[in-house]
């Protein structure tokens, strides 16, 4: 085998060089839930493991390698330069063969300008950043739909999302519209439900984006935590939001999500889930979209919170994808499902 990892049809392999027999273990990294051990076993200068090719499109990991000493540290496969950046640093990918990336990364997106727009937010006693950007077709003043996006700088860099707003004002596919791009602060504090945070984004955050161009319509958008906390920003103040797009929601609760009861903001998170999951009424049950991996642990909640908002009266769907809790599995979605999402709320209001 002269690449990592190599495909069979049915199995692939992983290898690692270790010529000088450096290593004392090696073993592969992943968050699709494959059982263990992971091992890899050292033959002839070099560490291998073949695996079944998983029920998944693509796979990121990285090997954990130890010396004689016992000290360990993560790496990316050298022989791999297939990478996907991610906010804990970059991991190496495999695709398989059903897997096909978004036509619109290699397509011409219309230009854009970026403002950032920093925001007094006394009650979490910080400054709340936003970005704007904004495409080129649009004078600054023009009122137009307005994207806002939880974690929006790293899903720009790591996730595309300006490049696919660009590219799909370009072709059409989406009318002009603005995206403002919040920065996450203290992300587990001020995403864990927090009253404090909603009330900062639904009143000083939208009243400063106002005061820089006049929004037509608003969708949140938002992953992981950070849709969980958009959902419990539009159930706390539903006059902000007219569409959702909520990907690989942190919907915990505790039967479902028991190994995340060491997470500081649990109790909080569970609290608002139960309270969705109890509520009878909705204010201003939207149009949303759900996404998440079928192999994520995150699954089993989306399913549930899914069937709470039908329930609730909101016209919600929820989309699974070949893939787990990462920029790439949910930029691979941003086309047609937030397309059809931004389509049907602005088509909402012209009709």
């Amino acid at each position: 085998m002269t690449s990592s990892p190599a495909l069979d049809g049915s199995s692939v392999t992983f290898e690692l060089l270790d010529r000088y027999g450096r290593l004392a273990a090696v073993r592969l990294v992943q968050e699709i839930g494959l059982p263990g051990p992971l091992d890899l076993v050292r033959r002839a200068g070099r560490w291998q493991l073949r695996i079944p090719v998983p029920d998944i499109d693509r796979m990121e990991y990285l090997f954990e390698v130890e010396d004689h000493n016992g000290n360990r540290t993560t790496t990316t496969d050298p022989a791999n330069t297939r990478r996907a950046p991610g906010a804990f640093g970059d991991k190496s990918v495999v695709e398989f063969a059903d897997y096909r990336p978004p036509v619109w990364l290699t397509a011409e997106p219309v230009p854009g300008t970026e403002v950032e727009v920093p925001v007094e937010a006394p009650e979490l006693d910080a400054i709340l950043y936003a970005t704007i950007w904004t495409p080129s077709v649009l004078d600054d003043a023009e009122p137009a739909p307005l994207l806002v996006v939880h974690d929006g700088p790293e899903y720009a860099s790591l996730g595309g999302l300006t490049h696919y707003l660009g590219v799909s004002i370009a072709t059409g596919a989406l009318p002009p519209l603005r995206a403002a791009l919040l920065g996450p602060g203290d992300r587990n504090e001020w995403y864990s439900a927090n009253p404090r945070y909603a009330q900062t984004m639904c009143a000083q955050v939208l009243d400063a984006l106002g005061s820089v161009a006049s929004a037509t319509e608003r969708i949140g958008v938002g992953v992981s935590l950070g849709a969980l906390a958009m959902l419990h920003a539009h159930r706390t103040h539903p006059d902000m939001f007219d569409g959702l797009m909520l990907q690989s929601g942190s919907f915990f609760t505790p039967d479902l999500d028991a190994q995340e009861s060491g997470f500081s903001g649990f109790a909080a998170v569970t609290d608002f889930v139960a309270g969705v999951h109890a509520a009878t009424t909705d204010q201003n049950p939207v149009r949303t979209v759900l996404t998440c991996g079928t192999l994520e642990e995150n699954l089993a909640n989306n399913v549930a919170m899914t069937a709470s908002l039908q329930r609730l009266g909101y016209r919600a769907e929820l989309v699974r994808t070949r893939d787990t809790h990462n920029y790439t599995g949910w930029r691979d979605t941003l086309d047609p499902h937030l397309t059809g999402l931004i389509r049907h709320v602005v088509g909402a209001r012209a009709s």
